[in-house]
C-alpha cells in the first residue's frame, strides 16, 4: 500500500508530466495552426471556396483577409518557441476565431448561398479556439513555466 507521501509526490510528478505534455500539445498545435494560417486558408479557399470563400466572384476582402491571417500565422510559429511569453497573443487567437467563427456561422445560417461555410471556415475557427483554450493553462506562473522547461 502507498504512503500519503508517495501518493502526493507521485500525483505532483504526474502533474509535471500532464503540463509538460500540455505544453508539448501547445506548442504543436501553435505549428500546425500557424502553417494552416499561413498556407492552408488560401488555398482551401482555392480547392473548396463554398466552404471558404464569401460571395461570388473577385473580392478584395479575401486577399485582405489572407494577409491578417498569414501574418497571425507568422506570430504563431513564433510564439510556439515560447508560448507562455506570448500569451496574450495565443488568448487573442482563442476569442478572435471564436468570435469570427460564431459571426460567420450566423450569417451562413442566414444566408442560404453561404451555408456551405457551416462546414468549412465558420467550424474550422471554432476548432481553433477550441484547441488551444484546452491547451492553454489557465493559471500559467513563470515558476510553471520554468518546471515546465519552456524558454
Amino acid at each position: 500500500m502507498r504512503t500519503l507521501t508517495e501518493t502526493s509526490e507521485s500525483w505532483a510528478g504526474e502533474t509535471k508530466t500532464s503540463d509538460a505534455n500540455r505544453l508539448l500539445f501547445l506548442r504543436i498545435a501553435l505549428v500546425v495552426i500557424g502553417l494552416t494560417f499561413i498556407f492552408g486558408v488560401y488555398t482551401l479557399s482555392i480547392l473548396w471556396p463554398s466552404g471558404w470563400v464569401w460571395g461570388e466572384g473577385y473580392s478584395h476582402y479575401l486577399m485582405m483577409l489572407m494577409g491578417v491571417y498569414a501574418t497571425l500565422g507568422v506570430f504563431l510559429l513564433i510564439a510556439s518557441r515560447n508560448p507562455y511569453a506570448h500569451k496574450s497573443l495565443i488568448w487573442f487567437t482563442v476569442w478572435s476565431s471564436a468570435v469570427h467563427g460564431a459571426i460567420m456561422g450566423v450569417q451562413a445560417l442566414s444566408d442560404a448561398a453561404e451555408r456551405g461555410h457551416l462546414v468549412g471556415d465558420a467550424p474550422a475557427l471554432i476548432l481553433v479556439a477550441i484547441i488551444l483554450a484546452v491547451l492553454m493553462p489557465k493559471n500559467w506562473t513563470a515558476d510553471q513555466e520554468k518546471r515546465t522547461g519552456s524558454h
